[in-house]
């Protein structure tokens, strides 16, 4: 998982002033690890400029942003291999 300054930074902004917003945000993650496009959070596509990205929600006013990479790893000659990165935008305000 990889964290924008502006993600990590309203996750930090969380952990210093409400716990049960940061459980929401962690269960949103885990959610997303085994299903990226359903589930919690009522997900949901973004368009135009945020083409690509997805958001879930934390609360009626917050959400939680990010997109799924899939980054190539060295492997054998034969085939590379991916591995499939969650990148977090914010999980602050709306998109």
């Amino acid at each position: 998982m990889w964290w924008s300054k502006r993600g990590w930074e309203d996750y930090l902004y969380w952990q210093a002033r409400d716990a049960a917003k940061v459980v929401a945000i962690n269960d949103l993650i885990k959610d997303i690890r085994k299903t990226p496009f359903t589930g919690l959070g009522k997900p949901e596509p973004l368009r135009e400029n945020w083409s690509g990205w997805w958001s879930r929600r934390i609360t009626l006013e917050h959400r939680l942003v990010y997109r799924l990479l899939d980054i190539p790893t060295p492997g054998r000659k034969q085939a590379s291999t991916t591995i499939r990165m969650i990148q977090i935008v914010q999980c602050r305000f709306h998109y």
